[in-house]
């Protein structure tokens, strides 16, 4: 495969695929942010919803445990089969309850006295006598009950006069009157269990005394025979024929309520108490090896049963919605009113990825720090959350994005961590100071032993802290105290080796370029600056001077120093493509562009821009880097060969069109593009000056800047008049410090000796040629920079600019 085909073959899989991760930066983020906050929070109600830890379940006795293991904590265990037992036995002590119905009798009476009433006036003849047909409806009537006929005709016949009708009501009362039951041997088995008696209109609680008198159906139909046989007068027939009538409207009116016992029953049980037993902390409920009891059994699955929050499906849709207001409102918030916060679709995709990681990490620290204080007992589990790496997920946020971004996770992912230990406000302020001390300690990570100093200064931070809330508790110094403030000092550090560990990571997958990463590009012995010294060392040492220039610059304006100075190293990569057709590459050749047409030198100025893009995305330098490749000349005229093709240009031709000689941009954007633009400018204009004086070097860099900004290159970017006012005299500081005047050092004697006898023969033409001549000097006609090549401006152009 030729190059040109390997090239087109790059071209289409760029097409095809893009440019992994870092091509999300320039997509649409509306949808994919609404996604990316829904399936943040799910996933995150998926970790934080469930409770537990490493306690092993036991499914019968008689297993063998596996390890050692301590109650984590103080705990209330509910005995189950006790309190079924105690229960159970106060539902046994429960007295039946049985109904007495004091009107039953009563009315069997009335029925009783009513048909003798009838059969008295049948019989005496006071009213006209009736049919047996109707005789026999109204008795039936009266006494309640149906009658055949064998029961009716010895009624009609009975003899019958009001004494005997009378005695017979009054000796059968008292009978009817008694509690009868219908089954004595139940009643006295129930009544060795305890009996409640209630009057069943009432309702009302009757003596149990009366309970003694009780009696069968039998029993209550004896003693009617027997009262019936105390009536005197009254024959055997009568006697007979009554006590059919007797037995007819004898009745139980003693029952057993079995509703209204079950009842009682489940009342009584709910008023007995769980019965509950002490785990104390730190006990030791099993040991390895042992033989696991149903008591141990049940401690063990309280114990595991204590580490969890058993939430409802209403509970984590409520801490869903809760996640989804807190990530929405603080995103939206810091979009409306932070000047910094502008996350790019790589950018909020990076920030769910670290979101879901800390707090999959955290969750995992605690099923390891529940292990270790079953494993070690003497050290509280609790004691080992102070050493989760809290800080981890705003100090990646901060090295790789900015402070603002880095403060709103802190905060959300503070706020989460509360959630997550059981509501606690201290965790969500331990989260909170580490996260923000950690984004502090980090803001200009210049070098890897920045991140350990970060760390210590959370180490320290965490140990403060928890320092205080053992004081605000009111707690007395102990050793749990030392255990504390050891585990939040070691945080910090694991906080500190995590990002040192991850940086690189995500460097390589979201290709991220961070200060960290500018450190290993800042190594001149980089594979494309030691190409760039080689075959370009001019425009080298151009971009070396640049790098100086604009750190300074950065520096004043609190801009990126170091992004600055890498940049600068790397903006003109471009021009190792074509080196001899840049002057700072001739190295006193004839200059290239000679016998070229304006338009084609014009063509190959702005190509080293194309090119430079190139090479940085071959060399994977980043797409700050490339950026800042691709906007430093922004859209520039080359004035040079503009006003040298309008000068061959014939007058009856087309004229020549100025947007040929303009870069193809972008503006810049940043302002480290923006300081990089205008270093290169100041750069290389210095070297024309003939007679570098501060005064000189001021009035060259204010013509410049003021050139530059007039031209609408700095429009896109967030440098203001005083930034550029102060960029203006850091150029002037750096400059006339590189052009200083030296110290005309006397020279030995014995060579001044020589040179006078070297003078002595030389003629009066020949010494003044030689005082002329130097090898470090060059006349201003012999120097040519066609990028300082600018229109000359007004005096009132540096007024526009504020730094006349």
């Amino acid at each position: 495969m030729t190059k040109e085909e390997k090239n087109k073959s790059q071209q289409g899989r760029a097409a095809i695929f893009g440019e992994g991760v870092q091509s999300l930066r320039h997509r649409q983020k509306n949808r994919l942010g609404g996604w990316l906050l829904l399936t943040v929070a799910l996933l995150l109600t998926l970790i934080i919803v469930p409770k537990g830890g490493l306690i092993p379940d036991y499914h019968a006795p008689g297993d063998v445990a596996s390890r050692d293991i301590k109650s984590p904590r103080d705990l209330l265990v509910e005995d189950v089969e006790l309190t079924r037992a105690k229960r159970l036995e106060a539902a046994n002590a429960v007295p039946l309850v049985y109904q007495f119905d004091r009107l039953l009798g009563v009315e069997a009476i009335r029925r009783l006295k009513s048909g003798l009433e009838l059969l008295l006036q049948q019989q005496s003849g006071v009213e006209d006598r009736q049919s047996p047909e109707i005789l026999l409806q109204q008795l039936e009537a009266d006494f309640g009950v149906p009658l055949t006929g064998d029961e009716f005709r010895p009624l009609i016949k009975l003899p019958l006069d009001r004494d005997l009708a009378v005695s017979t009501v009054d000796a059968l009362r008292p009978v009817f009157a008694l509690p009868i039951v219908a089954s004595f041997a139940s009643f006295e088995k129930d009544r060795l269990q305890g009996l409640m008696l209630l009057d069943r209109n009432s309702g009302e609680e009757l003596n149990a005394a009366l309970l003694d008198r009780t009696i069968s159906l039998n029993d209550a139909l004896s003693q009617a025979k027997e009262a019936l046989t105390q009536i005197p007068g009254m024959s055997a027939l009568q006697q007979q024929t009554l006590l059919k009538l007797v037995q007819q409207q004898l009745r139980p009116n003693l029952l057993f309520d079995q509703p209204e016992t079950e009842k009682r029953k489940i009342a009584a049980e709910e008023q007995v108490a769980p019965v509950l037993f002490q785990i104390k902390k730190g006990e030791m409920v099993v040991r390895e090896g042992e033989r696991v009891s149903a008591d141990q059994i049940l401690k063990l699955r309280a114990i595991r049963e204590s580490g969890r929050d058993n939430r409802s499906l209403q509970t984590a849709a409520g801490l869903l919605i809760c996640i989804l207001l807190l990530i929405y409102v603080g995103f939206h918030f810091a979009r409306g009113n932070i000047s910094k916060f502008h996350p790019d679709s790589r950018d909020l995709i990076f920030l769910a990825v670290v979101f879901l990681s800390q707090f999959l990490l955290t969750k995992v620290s605690i099923f390891i720090s529940t292990g270790m204080g079953n494993t070690f007992a003497y050290i509280d589990s609790t004691v080992y959350f102070y050493a989760i790496p809290f800080a981890l997920g705003a100090m990646l946020v901060r090295i790789v994005l900015n402070s603002e971004t880095a403060f709103l996770f802190a905060v959300c992912s503070a706020v989460l961590v509360g959630i997550l230990f059981g509501n606690s406000l201290l965790m969500a302020l331990y989260a909170l100071a580490a996260s923000l001390v950690g984004a502090h300690g980090v803001r200009q990570c210049q070098a890897r032993t920045t991140l350990y100093r970060a760390g210590l200064w959370i180490g320290l931070t965490n140990m403060a802290l928890l320092l205080g809330i053992h004081l605000l508790a009111g707690r007395n110094a102990e050793l749990e105290l030392l255990w504390k403030l050891g585990f939040g000092f070691f945080g910090g550090l694991i906080s500190a080796v995590f990002v040192n560990g991850t940086v690189p990571l995500v460097e390589s997958f979201f290709k991220y370029t961070t200060d960290i990463k500018l450190l290993e590009l800042a190594n001149m012995n980089a594979p494309i600056l030691r190409q760039l010294m080689i075959e370009a060392p001019g425009t080298y040492h151009h971009s070396i001077l640049v790098g100086n220039l604009a750190e300074a610059a950065a520096e004043s304006i609190s801009a990126n120093p170091l992004l600055a100075r890498v940049s600068a190293y790397y903006h003109d990569i471009g021009k190792i493509r074509k080196p001899l057709y840049f002057i700072e590459n001739s190295g006193g050749q004839r200059n290239k562009h000679d016998k070229l047409a304006p338009s084609m030198s014009a063509l190959i100025l702005t190509s080293h821009v194309k090119d430079g893009v190139e090479l940085a995305r071959e060399h994977k330098l980043g797409a700050e880097l490339i950026d800042i490749i691709q906007q430093h000349h922004g859209t520039t005229l080359i004035k040079f060969f503009y006003d040298r093709a309008k000068s061959l240009a014939d007058p009856g031709m087309q004229q020549v069109d100025e947007r040929d000689y303009r870069y193809h941009g972008p503006k810049p954007q940043t302002r480290e593009a923006a300081l990089i633009m205008l270093a290169d400018a100041v750069e290389a204009a210095s070297r024309t000056l003939t007679d570098p004086t501060p005064a000189r070097i001021q009035g060259m860099v204010k013509k410049l800047i003021n050139n530059i900004f007039i031209d609408g290159q700095l429009d896109e970017c967030d440098l203001t008049l005083k930034d550029l006012n102060m960029i203006a005299k850091s150029f002037n500081r750096v400059l006339s410090s590189s052009f200083h005047h030296r110290v005309d050092y006397p020279e030995p004697v014995h060579i001044v000796r020589e040179k006078t006898a070297v003078e002595a023969k030389l003629s009066p033409e020949q010494k003044i040629g030689a005082r002329g001549a130097g090898p470090d000097r060059k006349s201003p006609e012999e120097i040519q920079d066609p990028e300082a090549a600018h229109a000359k401006s007004r005096p009132e152009d540096l007024k526009r600019l504020g730094i006349s």
